[in-house]
């Protein structure tokens, strides 16, 4: 993956991939992960959204920018954040692609999703 799809350069970006049960969310997971290895991203936890962690709460109010990376059309991870009152740049593998059930999850189709999800920040 170059360096351009990276998203390193994102100071004070939190990702908040939903996680969910099928082949879709852990891509979106993966997806999360790969953004945030870079060190200057950082993948942050949805349910302590949906819990109203306090801590959380005030580390995502901090943000200079919050991506939500959604596997199906439900959208939780967006409408989480959304109901938490958050500003969300959201991502959805459905409009990327990547169809629930019939998605294998590996190094391509990680490197294809974050390149996806790298080209389209504003």
């Amino acid at each position: 993956m170059s360096d351009n799809n990276c998203m390193c350069q994102e100071a004070g970006l939190l990702v908040f991939p939903c996680s969910g049960g099928s082949d879709v969310g852990e891509l979106s997971d993966r997806v999360g992960r790969t953004i945030a290895k870079c060190g200057q991203a950082k993948m942050f936890c949805l349910a302590g959204i949906g819990a109203h962690i306090p801590g959380v709460i005030e580390s995502a109010k901090a943000a200079k920018r919050i991506i939500s990376i959604d596997g199906c059309p439900v959208s939780c991870s967006k409408k989480t954040l959304e109901h938490a009152g958050f500003k969300v740049e959201a991502y959805n593998l459905k409009d990327l692609g990547f169809e629930k059930g019939k998605t294998t999850v590996n190094e391509d189709s990680i490197k294809n999703a974050v390149s996806k999800i790298a080209g389209g920040k504003s």
